[in-house]
């Protein structure tokens, strides 16, 4: 299925159904008063986060959404039919957005959150709610209110773990294959990962954690040059991002410094979260250089920065990297965990 991170549809919410205007005809019941039930409420539009989903696919072609409309009230004072609601189910972690005036509606971050996006009419008063002490034989009713349309954008925003960074042909798509079950599709061009992608790395029958093969970066992605936007978007939602170098860089020190720079001018905030940074393809080493590493390319990084070599095709250094991997999102998870008890 192919991997939709961007629409833009139409929603509807019905309308309120009317109420009527009605009076008792019944047998022996002289002056029998208003029996004018109310109208049913219009349907409502909902966007709810599905944890089957990883995909926007399911709205591309179908971009045109309408709940139902409220029925009619009926005679002895029956109230009319409800509208049917609709459910839109997105993925987890999908920001809703109004298009007429780009305004935020919200987002479903969690299985099972569910958003109003498009809220249906109200169902209109029969003649029997009119009725007074003053106006015993009210002869008027209510229409049904109309329901709201919006042109509505749904972006996805990839939800793990660890988000991998790096320019393009770095090797990311083949260490993310390597340790894990996913299947990136590469392309033969320079933008090599075509879609983003989720693969759960697992260290043990019990342990395991999130992993994002993303779109490369090239220079100006910040400003939506080549697929940096799409990557960029996606990392947001990551709690921990390893950095991919190929050890046959030019100058590792400024390939490292590029990749910092199109973060931060994106957005600052993603420099807070932890980093580690994968040197990839050490395979491509003599032996006896490769004994070497990370010593000789230390001098190229801030001390602060964790060096890991590694070669997904060799299967070297990768156990290592998921451990360590694995203790940062551990932390990061129990961490944010006790400040939701704390609040």
């Amino acid at each position: 299925m192919k991997f939709v991170d961007h629409v833009v549809i139409t929603v509807r919410s019905g309308d309120g159904g009317r109420g009527l205007v009605s009076f008792r005809r019944e047998k022996f019941v002289p002056k029998g008063g208003p029996a004018g039930g109310n109208g049913g409420e219009g349907g409502s539009v909902y966007v709810e986060a599905d944890p089957h989903l990883y995909t926007l696919m399911d709205l591309r072609y179908n971009t045109r959404h309408e709940a139902g409309d409220g029925q009619p009230g009926g005679s002895n004072n029956k109230t009319g039919k409800d509208g049917d609601d609709v459910v839109l189910r997105v993925p987890p972690g999908t920001v809703i957005r109004d298009r007429t005036n780009d305004t935020l509606i919200g987002e479903v971050v969690e299985p099972g959150d569910r958003l109003l996006v498009a809220e249906g009419g109200r169902g209109g008063k029969g003649n029997t709610f009119f009725k007074s002490s003053t106006n015993q034989t009210p002869r008027h009713a209510q229409p049904g209110e109309p329901g709201e349309e919006k042109e509505i954008a749904l972006e996805l925003k990839l939800l793990a773990d660890v988000g991998l960074v790096g320019f393009p042909n770095a090797g990311k798509s083949t260490l993310v294959s390597s340790i894990s079950a996913a299947k990136p599709e590469i392309a033969d061009y320079p933008f090599t990962t075509i879609t983003p992608s989720l693969g759960m790395v697992y260290l043990d029958e019990y342990t395991s954690f999130v992993m994002a093969d993303l779109p490369g970066i090239i220079e100006d992605a910040h400003e939506g040059r080549g697929l940096g936007l799409q990557f960029l978007r996606h990392i947001e939602r990551t709690a921990v991002l390893l950095f991919v170098i190929p050890i046959d860089a030019t100058d590792l020190g400024a390939t490292y410094e590029q990749l910092l720079h199109e973060l931060r001018e994106y957005d600052a905030s993603q420099l807070d979260k932890p980093r580690f940074v994968a040197l990839s393809k050490i395979d491509l080493l003599p032996p006896e250089e490769r004994s070497l590493l990370p010593e000789v390319v230390e001098e190229h990084f801030p001390e602060d920065v964790e060096l890991f070599p590694t070669s997904a095709v060799a299967q070297m250094g990768l156990d290592p990297l998921k451990r360590r991997l694995f203790e940062t999102v551990d932390a990061h998870k129990r961490r944010t965990a006790a400040e939701v008890t704390r609040s």
